[in-house]
């Protein structure tokens, strides 16, 4: 099986031009490539960790990687799959951004021996002459053509700002200083950003005629990505300080039974014949198959040893109740009340919820239980000791728990 072939199996390929001339690119290991980052928050999360997966795939087939950050993008936002406008960020702010996005992204990369790059589009866009913009690029772009993308189509009828529409003629900018400064002749993105980049494709031809190699192809990164690295609280980091490894696994384990195979054929390394053997998995099968998925991307992210931490937690859990290594909340003097703290009290000050009002209802509906005990009265109490006779475990729900200790 041919890389292209294993990226169709897996359930990777969305839209591709050119089809058969990106074969031969990256079966033949020639392709030098992108992946746009936008710094939109200091740490990458699953939806980047989908991206980050295939560029090491391609990377290990001989194919050159660049992660383009978005540094200059950053500074406009990107309208597609957004209701609204984004929040503006400070170009501090994103410098920040876009500093921790490096040092992730070299824990998957091998960007040793100019086998990868990192590049800023800030670089060319910040100092970039809005005159000379214009006169470069605007004749290339079809203003009423532009209207009809999906991007900017579903924003008409709540807004859609200047300041946004400019971004499709950015990021067909980045892609043609990619393929001018760097040989770049292939893209990859997210399926909600096909008109950005066909619009990239068609500047590269456009300026310097119709021979020019510069290919397309989308993969189900950002919508997948988005959909599965979301939770009730957030999204989940790749970042331990905002995702324990604990929980990074806790959200695999717990994916839906329908979505677990499809993880793993988009998300591990492990063998396609391996993986279609699972196919006849069901019942308690697939329960083996989600923590072969967990352990599998908690390894790729935080390392074996962290791995096999959460593994071990994860199934004290299940099994006693307990675990050695879920998150940890500390208890102190100023969180009692009369030497006490109530249940909803606990639930807050862990995080479980935001508010009293929250942690009432959740309690209310049966949600929240403690060492194996489902607490329903919201006036349950406990004092420091009772915290401190044995390992105190509340969990809100199936997927969120914590251990609580008093000092």
């Amino acid at each position: 099986m041919t890389l292209y072939e294993e990226l169709v199996a897996r359930g990777l390929i969305a839209q591709v031009t050119d089809e058969d001339v990106v074969k031969n690119l990256i079966n033949a290991g020639k392709a030098t490539f992108y992946i746009g980052f936008d710094p939109t928050a200091d740490s990458l999360h699953v939806g980047h960790f989908m991206a980050l997966c295939l560029m090491k795939r391609l990377q290990m087939a001989g194919n050159k990687p660049i992660a383009l950050l978005g540094g200059g993008t950053g500074m406009i936002g990107d309208p597609s799959g957004k209701t609204d406008m984004r929040q503006m960020l400070t170009r501090e702010t994103i410098e920040h951004n876009v500093a921790c996005f490096r040092e992730q992204m070299s824990r998957f990369i091998d960007f040793s021996d100019d086998k990868a790059l990192i590049v800023n589009n800030a670089d060319w866009l910040m100092d970039l002459n809005y005159i000379e913009l214009l006169r470069e690029v605007g004749p290339h772009f079809s203003v009423n053509r532009m209207l009809t993308a999906e991007c900017y189509r579903q924003r008409m009828e709540r807004g859609l700002s200047f300041l946004e529409f400019n971004y499709m003629i950015m990021q067909a900018y980045d892609f043609y200083r990619l393929f001018q400064d760097y040989g770049c002749n292939l893209q990859f993105g997210g399926d909600d950003q096909w008109s950005n980049m066909l619009a990239g494709t068609e500047l590269i031809r456009r300026k310097l005629g119709k021979d020019a190699s510069a290919m397309t192809i989308t993969l189900l990164l950002n919508s997948e990505g988005k959909k599965m690295g979301k939770t009730v609280s957030g999204a989940v980091w790749l970042d331990p300080n905002k995702t324990s490894p604990f929980e990074f696994y806790q959200y695999w384990r717990n994916v839906a039974d329908a979505d677990v195979l499809k993880c793993i054929r988009m998300l591990t390394f492990l063998p396609l014949e391996q993986i279609n053997e699972m196919d006849k998995w069901e019942g308690s099968q697939l329960n083996q198959a989600k923590e072969i998925l967990a352990y599998e991307l908690t390894r790729l992210v935080h390392g074996e040893e962290e791995a096999e931490k959460a593994q071990q937690s994860a199934r004290a859990l299940f099994s006693a109740g307990t675990a050695a290594d879920m998150p940890e909340t500390n208890l102190t003097e100023a969180d009692l009340r009369d030497g006490k703290i109530d249940v909803m009290g606990i639930l807050v000050a862990a995080g479980l919820c935001k508010t009293r009002s929250e942690a009432r209802r959740a309690v209310e509906q049966g949600g929240v239980v403690i060492n194996g005990e489902k607490v329903t009265d919201i006036k349950t109490l406990f004092a420091p000791e009772d915290i401190r006779k044995e390992e105190f475990i509340i969990r809100r729900g199936k997927k969120n728990y914590r251990k609580i200790t008093f000092k």
